[in-house]
């Protein structure tokens, strides 16, 4: 992302530790920084490696609860994925949809205005809605080929 959303995430990050009396420590905007490095969806070691990369280590306790105060301040969302732990960088964007291939795991955004207009506009009794995550299952084009050149061979071993 570029440095202005960047500066933006870490202002809101500030703001927030002031309004609640925490410290605002390197490793919690080196974290910030990091995550708003990484592109789409990652998992807390792929975090972790991506900051010794940048010659930047932090305890594990630093880095979940870093990630504890950036899902507060709704600059991250997580995601669980197949079983598995994923955060996003969303700069407030509480907003996503996502494909997820059920045969070799794929995951892809869809960014799609009448499934966002349709779902923010729906009145909830008794909520207040700030965002949604939507996922549709399925499988990808590439899974879609393997499978159907699998079939088209049985059946012509069966037609033989």
């Amino acid at each position: 992302m570029d440095d202005s959303i960047k500066s933006k995430a870490a202002k809101i990050l500030a703001d927030f530790l002031v309004e609640n009396g925490k410290r605002k420590t390197p490793e919690r905007f080196a974290i910030l920084n990091s995550v708003y490095s990484m592109r789409g969806h990652f998992s807390l070691e792929e975090l972790s490696e991506e900051m010794e990369t940048n010659n930047f280590r932090v305890s594990k306790a630093t880095l979940y609860n870093t990630m504890n105060l950036l899902l507060a301040v709704r600059l991250v969302v997580k995601h669980n994925i197949d079983n598995v732990t994923k955060y996003e960088a969303t700069f407030i964007n509480g907003n996503h949809c996502h494909q997820i291939c059920t045969n070799c795991g794929k995951v892809t955004e869809v960014n799609t205005m009448a499934i966002t207009t349709t779902l923010m506009g729906m009145k909830l009794k008794r909520f207040h809605q700030e965002g949604f995550t939507l996922y549709f299952y399925g499988l990808c084009s590439s899974c879609q080929t393997k499978f159907k050149r699998k079939l088209a061979k049985k059946l012509a071993k069966q037609n033989k």
